[in-house]
């Protein structure tokens, strides 16, 4: 099957996923880079009582909630 084609069923919405050999699969935009954010003591506390809450970590939390604002 030709780029096109698959392109064309995929964006029509049909059913794409025999047509993927996922042993090759990658996901792109993965790499990850270290930054350094400082925070007020009181937002840090804020943090940890949320992921506290939720039952994850602090960093797992600032990612989420950045992501979802990224969307």
């Amino acid at each position: 099957m030709k780029a096109r084609e698959f392109d064309q069923k995929f964006d029509t919405g049909e059913n794409v996923s025999d047509l993927v050999d996922w042993s090759k699969a990658r996901r792109t935009n993965t790499q990850t880079k270290r930054v350094n954010v400082d925070f007020p003591s009181w937002v840090v506390s804020g943090l940890d009582q949320k992921a506290k809450q939720l039952g994850v970590t602090r960093q797992s939390l600032i990612k989420l909630w950045i992501a979802e604002r990224l969307q």
